[in-house]
């Protein structure tokens, strides 16, 4: 376990991996945060810290975890559709997101010489077994808008990484992967 955010504690982390596994192949960067807050209402310290956790912190770990993968490997880096289409109260989180889907193709082609590929998957809304209880609107404009008619699961997501950290996906890399049930396929005018 370690605060991505403080510095040291990335390569730390991967330090004690390799310390105890021999070696470090994957990694998945799902460490995030999404606080609300209206765009003029923003904070510099409430902005960078969604910057420093959703986005810096990824690319420490990312670069530390390069630096050990001596035979290849893997990253997969957990976005956000909000990269793609922001939410009122989001801008910070879009933001970061957004980047790190770019940061993403910029580390696949400097990275990718080395055999590491590197990609990002994008969830839609995930359900967690309380979400309609605890945001009803937020999950009936959702089902609403979904082509594929139901909410997002872990397991979705999951298996996209499990996909893209495979061999199966051995010639893919800077690509961002979109789990959604479709949402970002409908148009919002």
């Amino acid at each position: 376990i370690a605060d991505l955010a403080a510095i040291g504690e990335p390569r730390r982390l991967v330090d004690e991996t390799v310390a105890a596994t021999g070696r470090l192949d994957l990694l998945v960067n799902n460490a995030g945060i999404q606080p609300v807050e209206p765009f003029d209402a923003l904070t510099a310290a409430a902005w960078d810290e969604v910057l420093t956790v959703d986005l810096r912190a990824t690319q420490v770990l990312t670069a530390a975890a390069a630096t050990v993968m001596h035979e290849g490997g893997a990253v997969v880096n957990i976005a956000s559709i909000e990269a793609h289409q922001p939410a009122a109260g989001h801008a910070h989180y879009a933001a970061a997101k957004a980047g790190l889907v770019m940061a993403t193709r910029a580390a696949a082609l400097e990275l990718g010489p080395s055999g590491i590929r590197i990609n990002s998957v994008s969830p839609g809304l995930i359900d967690d077994g309380r979400l309609a209880e605890r945001w009803p609107e937020g999950v009936d404009r959702w089902l609403a808008a979904a082509p594929l008619g139901r909410l997002g699961t872990p397991e979705d997501v999951a298996d996209a990484v499990a996909f893209l950290v495979s061999d199966q996906a051995r010639w893919i890399t800077g690509v961002d992967l979109v789990v959604d049930g479709g949402v970002l396929a409908r148009p919002t005018w």
